[in-house]
C-alpha cells in the first residue's frame, strides 16, 4: 500500500473523532467509537456487493422454515461473517428523525452474524448509541465513515462507470490490517497506556520471532505448522510470527500453512484482536482465539503448538487465577 493512501486513511479515521466526538466524548473515550466504527465498516465494504445474494437467500430459508442460517449466509456472502439485516451502513445516512435512525443502526448490528455480535459485545458498542443520539452525533459518525473521499472496501472506486481511471484504490486485508493496528497504537499512546499492556513494540516482537524461527530455519519442510500465545493482547506478535515464517520458509522453495492461536483476558483487547484477523481475512483464525485468563480458564489445554511466544503481563497480582485454579483443582 503507498504510504500517501495509508497516511490519508489513517488520518482520516483520526479525524473523525476530533469532527463528531469532541464535546461528547472525552479524549479517552474516542476509541470506544472509532475502533468498532471502523471495524463495522471494513465489514460493510467486505459485504456490499454480496447482499442482494444474501438477502435473496434469507428470504428462501426463512420461507423453508430454516432455523440455523448462519452458514448459507456466510456462504453467499463469501465470507467468515455476514449481515442479514436489510441495511447495508450508506442506506442509514438518509435517515432524519434520530429514533428511526437509531431503531435501524441496531437492527442493522442485530444483523451481523455471532462471530462479529461477539466482537461488537466485547467492545460494548451498544452501550454508546444512546449517548450519541442523544447529542444528535450517530448520523455524522456514519456519514463519515461512508464518505466517498476514503475507501476502506477491497475493491477500487473508479472516477466513472467505464472503470478505466482509479479514483481510490482498494485497501486488501493485509493493508487494512495495518491500518487497524495503527489506530490502536495511537489510542493507547493517546490514553498514555502502561507499557506493555496492550502492546509490544514491533522492534521487540521482530527480535522474539527471529530468536524462534533462524535457529530453525533450514529444518522448516512442507508442512502446516501452529503458533500460540498465552497473553495475544491485539494479535500483533501472531501475526509478526506468521509473517516470519512464511517469510523463511519461501526463500528455502517450502510451501507451509501456519494455524495461530491465542487467549486474551481483556475484553476490548480481545475483541480488537479477533476484528483484527477477521479484517485481514482470517476467519478460521479469529475462531481460535480464546477468551478470558490463561491461568484460570485455558482455552486451548488440550492443544499442543509447534512455535509459542509471548510478553506475559509481569507485575501484576495472579491472586484470583490462583484462587481460581485451586478450586478447579481440588474442589470440582
Amino acid at each position: 500500500m503507498d504510504n500517501q493512501v495509508y497516511n490519508s486513511i489513517v488520518s482520516f479515521i483520526w479525524g473523525i473523532a476530533d469532527d463528531c466526538l469532541r464535546d461528547v466524548y472525552v479524549r479517552g473515550k474516542y476509541r470506544d467509537v472509532i475502533l468498532p466504527m471502523t471495524v463495522i465498516r471494513r465489514l460493510d465494504a467486505m459485504l456490499e456487493h454480496t447482499k442482494p445474494v444474501v438477502l435473496e437467500m434469507k428470504k428462501k430459508m426463512d420461507e423453508a422454515g430454516i432455523t440455523n442460517q448462519w452458514p448459507a449466509l456466510c456462504n453467499a456472502a463469501g465470507q467468515a461473517f455476514c449481515n442479514a439485516s436489510p441495511f447495508v451502513l450508506k442506506d442509514l445516512t438518509s435517515r432524519v428523525k434520530k429514533q428511526t435512525l437509531k431503531a435501524d443502526f441496531e437492527a442493522y448490528l442485530d444483523g451481523f452474524s455471532p462471530n462479529v455480535q461477539e466482537i461488537l459485545a466485547k467492545f460494548q458498542f451498544r452501550n454508546q448509541i444512546d449517548t450519541m443520539i442523544e447529542a444528535d452525533i450517530l448520523g455524522a459518525v456514519i456519514e463519515k465513515f461512508v464518505s466517498p473521499t476514503i475507501n476502506l472496501s477491497p475493491k477500487p472506486i473508479y472516477t466513472d462507470d467505464s472503470k478505466n481511471v482509479i479514483k481510490l484504490p482498494a485497501l486488501d486485508n493485509h493493508a487494512m490490517g495495518t491500518v487497524f493496528e495503527e489506530l490502536v497504537r495511537k489510542f493507547n499512546e493517546a490514553n498514555n497506556e502502561e507499557a506493555g499492556e496492550h502492546w509490544t513494540p514491533r522492534d521487540v516482537v521482530d527480535l522474539m520471532a527471529d530468536l524462534i524461527f533462524i535457529p530453525i530455519a533450514d529444518e522448516i519442510k512442507d508442512a502446516t505448522y501452529s503458533c500460540y500465545d498465552g497473553a495475544c493482547g491485539t494479535g500483533g506478535m501472531l501475526t509478526v510470527a506468521q509473517d516470519r515464517l512464511t517469510s523463511l520458509a519461501k526463500r528455502r522453495s517450502k510451501e507451509v500453512s501456519i494455524h495461530l492461536f491465542g487467549q486474551e483476558v481483556q475484553p476490548e483487547t480481545y475483541a480488537i484482536c479477533k476484528a483484527d484477523m477477521l479484517l485481514k481475512g482470517d476467519g478460521d483464525q479469529a475462531e481460535h482465539i480464546a477468551y478470558g485468563s490463561t491461568l484460570s480458564a485455558d482455552g486451548n489445554a488440550s492443544r499442543q503448538f509447534d512455535f509459542m511466544l509471548a510478553n506475559p503481563p509481569y507485575g501484576k497480582s495472579w491472586k484470583t487465577d490462583a484462587e481460581k485454579w485451586v478450586e478447579k483443582r481440588y474442589f470440582r
